[in-house]
């Protein structure tokens, strides 16, 4: 099933006519469709779980489409939005492409332009959801992890061989394939660099999640477990 097929468009303008008219050319192509003529009602209400995109107008009374753009991100949502304005100008514009709008279309909005700016946002949407699922995903993976094997992974992300790994811990080889096998079962992976590519796209979540378990530790595990990467070597490859 496509993202558009299960995606709402909120359409939000303070004139009543307007979004009759733009709710209209949006459910005419399919899209389910949710109208309010207050950003505070709509920001109130608003539930971020569902999939989709906010269409707004810019100039509205009380409430800005600019101001309601940086209410949201204050609130962590990162609904993606196109805006829809009589009266656009150049600064405007630029600070809501900046805060991450997806784009301007100025009134009387055309149907084509209207479609494609949603199809658009709503790509955007579901990019975003996936990625979201992913780093928590690759959050659980890794809060399963034992801290030897956090250790094991850094390195193994690092680029170092099993080998290397051993004498930089003191340990074993065959002790670090043990660990660096049951690390591929539990992060779901069966190469060093398919697991650097999952790292990599979870940035900085995935380091993240393992700094803050170190830091949950006793302050003796912890340093038991600390690794001092060495100076010479190389950054993982990406």
């Amino acid at each position: 099933m496509s993202a558009e097929a299960h995606s709402t468009v909120f359409l939000l303008d303070d004139e009543e006519t307007v979004v009759v008219a733009l709710g209209r050319m949006l459910q005419a192509s399919g899209y389910p469709v949710s109208t309010w003529t207050s950003a505070e009602e709509f920001l109130a209400d608003h539930d971020p779980e569902i999939p989709g995109c906010l269409v707004a107008d810019v100039r509205m009374p009380t409430m800005s489409g600019l101001e309601l753009q940086r209410a949201l991100a204050a609130r962590g949502i990162a609904r993606p939005i196109v805006f829809i304005t009589a009266q656009g100008d150049i600064p405007t514009t630029v600070q809501a492409m900046k805060a991450g709008a997806v784009t301007f279309l100025p009134k009387p909005v055309q149907r084509l332009e209207l479609l494609a700016a949603v199809a658009e946002a709503i790509a955007r949407d579901a990019l975003q959801r996936a990625q979201y699922q992913e780093r928590l995903d690759v959050s659980r993976r890794l809060a399963s992890l034992t801290p030897r094997e956090l250790q094991v992974l850094d390195l193994v992300a690092s680029g170092l061989l099993n080998k290397q790994i051993a004498a930089e811990l003191g340990a074993a080889e065959k002790t670090i394939k043990v660990h660096r096998r049951r690390i591929m079962q539990k992060m779901n992976v069966r190469t060093a660099t398919a697991l650097v590519g999952l790292l990599s796209r979870t940035e900085p979540w995935g380091r993240a999640a393992r700094v803050s378990q170190s830091l949950a530790r006793p302050a003796g595990e912890a340093a038991r477990f600390a690794v001092t990467p060495a100076r010479s070597r190389s950054s993982p490859p990406h």
